[in-house]
């Protein structure tokens, strides 16, 4: 089941370390859309955070929300379930759930303001996020999901290979695994469609990731997990060579997610 262990978009296949969740988290604060938490209906007391990794998606959010705040910290790693709670501001109170999240319920949701996440809706099934919103819909609850992949990379200066990586690392976000078809690139969409059905109000931003020279650590490990999703996908392609090139230069990215808010009127 889906964590914030699951492979993604954002890095080597498979690595959802914490050393990795903290490289990412500047550049994730970067991309996140600032604007949708002006949209939140307030009060927001009790926010449940899905999958959430060593928290950094709370240590971003916590102060633009007002005090008091409860948070209670999901995810199936009691390790980073510990990292997670001792991150968060000290002006917050914090608690934990282990627990895979897609069995969430809206008995669980009970006195709850605001569900987050960060990176997950893409490694979720279509049924795992029809669940989710249904939850949210039950509960009254509004929900901020936030850097779900879109699949739009550009990368620059351009290389000739760069569109079939792109393609066939997004049909690898597209596979099936432990007999789990993963939404991929396809999440965001299919969320917005979900929680329309459901009757929530819904908006969206672009929530773009900004690579570069300037974080030359994150872009190399991003790319090289990116090529590897690619290559696991189509071996024919004999990414070697590509991912050399790549490598040796840094290339500034923009790799591609959505922000989406949805509020229960």
């Amino acid at each position: 089941m889906p964590d914030s262990h699951a492979p993604d978009e954002s890095g080597p296949t498979g690595e959802f370390s914490p050393d990795w969740l903290t490289l990412r988290e500047p550049a994730d604060a970067a991309a996140r859309a600032a604007d949708l938490v002006g949209e939140l209906p307030g009060p927001v007391r009790v926010i449940r955070d899905l999958g959430c990794g060593t928290g950094s998606l709370g240590r971003w959010l916590a102060p633009q929300l007002p005090a008091p705040q409860h948070w209670i910290m999901t995810d199936r790693d009691p390790a980073l379930l510990k990292l997670a709670a001792d991150g968060m501001p000290a002006e917050v109170t914090v608690s934990t759930d282990l627990r895979d999240v897609t069995a969430l319920t809206a008995a669980d949701l009970a006195g709850t303001d605001l569900v987050t996440c960060s990176a997950l809706l893409d490694l979720l099934t279509a049924g795992e996020v029809e669940a989710l919103v249904a939850a949210c819909a039950q509960a009254k609850v509004s929900a901020l999901f936030t850097l779900s992949v879109t699949g739009e990379v550009k990368l620059a200066p351009e290389d000739p290979l760069d569109q079939a990586v792109g393609e066939a690392f997004n049909e690898h976000q597209r596979r099936e695994t432990g007999g789990r078809r993963l939404l991929g690139p396809d999440a965001p969409a299919f969320a917005v469609a979900a929680f329309e059905r459901a009757g929530a109000r819904v908006l969206t931003r672009p929530s773009p990731w900004r690579l570069g020279p300037a974080l030359s650590t994150l872009t190399d490990q991003w790319l090289r997990g990116w090529a590897s999703a690619a290559g696991a996908q189509r071996p024919d392609l004999a990414l070697g060579a590509y991912l050399t090139r790549r490598t040796a230069a840094v290339p500034h990215a923009s790799v591609g997610h959505q922000d989406l808010l949805a509020i229960f009127e």
